[in-house]
């Protein structure tokens, strides 16, 4: 996984074996959400 944060207002996220693929846009308070979820345990694989 890619993650591009130097674009304004979104942090895009990729395949880093596919980078032709699709990529996924999220607006800060998306990415703010994810990231908590994945450090509080409430997304598990």
């Amino acid at each position: 996984m890619e993650v591009a944060r130097n674009l304004p207002g979104v942090t895009a996220v990729r395949d880093g074996k596919n980078p032709d693929g699709p990529v996924l846009l999220f607006v800060p308070g998306e990415w703010g959400a994810f990231l908590h979820g994945l450090s509080s345990g409430d997304l598990t694989a």
